[in-house]
């Protein structure tokens, strides 16, 4: 990794299975940076325990998550694609970092407060300092860009918030961490439904796995809310009609969208034809993805090595970093 290159550091959750929506509104992206940037991908398993309390499943999930996300495109030779409990200093450095958060604004959180109420028999300390660790991850490698939702943009302006209170308590360490998406707007796909976005957890129905078959993708397609057609010549598209031509330009041809669009101008579109036509695009953009994840599930050797080479180099960021905390806190004594 080229020590010219600015850091990215994002993290992905290993809960659920990858949707159209992650692959367009992140993982595009991130295929995108590792020619530009030197990345650090993280699983963020450590994350998963606040709200997953039963770890049963982990291990196929973390399996599932960088198989998906190598599948995708991401090449860890090119970045750094790990495991958040490999790397101890980590947790260390969250310590440090709970010194400098207060439990008021910990607890004013959005995230906090939505995980709160769907877990009221759950609400643990990691749930409360969860901006912390993920200040913590970001910081570790001295991140200078973090591709982020629009709902994580609190947590990143708390991890600059501890930035700041770090650095003017003990001595310039870190960079202020910045929002970043190649400077364009981010994609929210929306869902078949038309009930907002794909969601790994929500409305399962209407949102499109990297992991489905080719017949359920045709049936949910095929099943997507539509309304009664265009009535007059170039009329405005209802929201539903809006979703499906907006999922055909992420996976059909230009050619296929023009005569779409035309076809509905001049009142002459057929909604089954179209969603046949959809069904066919996303089938053909999904099944080479999902065969390539499950070719990579049945290697274990192959993930245990990505794992172990992704360690390997985000410890060697981590132990430089620390290096650095220990001394500007006055943690070295011999």
């Amino acid at each position: 990794m080229s020590k010219n290159k600015e850091i990215v550091m994002s993290g992905i959750r290993p809960t659920g299975f990858l949707h159209l929506g992650n692959y367009f509104g992140a993982v595009k992206n991130y295929v995108r940076m590792q020619e530009e940037y030197e990345c650090f991908f993280m699983v963020a398993d450590l994350h998963s325990l606040t709200t997953h309390p039963d770890t049963k499943g982990l291990k196929q999930n973390v399996h599932r998550v960088l198989a998906e996300n190598i599948a995708c495109g991401l090449d860890p030779n090119k970045v750094a694609l790990y495991c958040q409990s490999h790397i101890y200093e980590t947790s260390e450095l969250y310590l440090y970092l709970n010194m400098l958060a207060y439990k008021g604004e910990l607890e004013k959180t959005t995230t906090f407060k939505d995980k709160a109420r769907l877990q009221p028999d759950n609400i643990n300390a990691g749930l409360l300092t969860y901006p912390v660790l993920q200040t913590a991850d970001i910081i570790l490698h001295r991140a200078k860009y973090v591709p982020v939702g629009k709902d994580q943009e609190q947590h990143l302006e708390m991890a600059r918030n501890f930035v700041k209170r770090f650095n003017h308590r003990y001595g310039e360490v870190f960079p202020a961490p910045s929002a970043f998406n190649f400077g364009e707007e981010l994609i929210k796909v929306p869902s078949l439904d038309g009930s907002g976005k794909m969601s790994k957890s929500e409305n399962q129905y209407a949102t499109i796995y990297l992991s489905d078959d080719d017949e359920l993708i045709r049936t949910k397609v095929k099943k997507a809310k539509m309304d009664s057609g265009p009535k007059e010549m170039n009329a405005m598209k209802s929201p539903e009609v809006e979703n499906i031509f907006l999922l055909l330009k992420l996976v059909s041809s230009g050619d296929t969208v023009k005569k779409f669009e035309e076809d509905y101008n001049n009142c002459t579109i057929k909604y089954g034809d179209l969603k046949g036509q959809l069904g066919a695009d996303m089938v053909k953009f999904i099944s080479p993805i999902r065969e390539k994840v499950n070719s990579i599930l049945e290697d274990e050797r192959y993930l245990k090595q990505v794992m172990e080479q992704g360690a390997e180099k985000s410890r060697k960021s981590a132990k430089t970093t620390m290096e650095l905390v220990r001394e500007a806190i006055g943690l070295k004594y011999f």
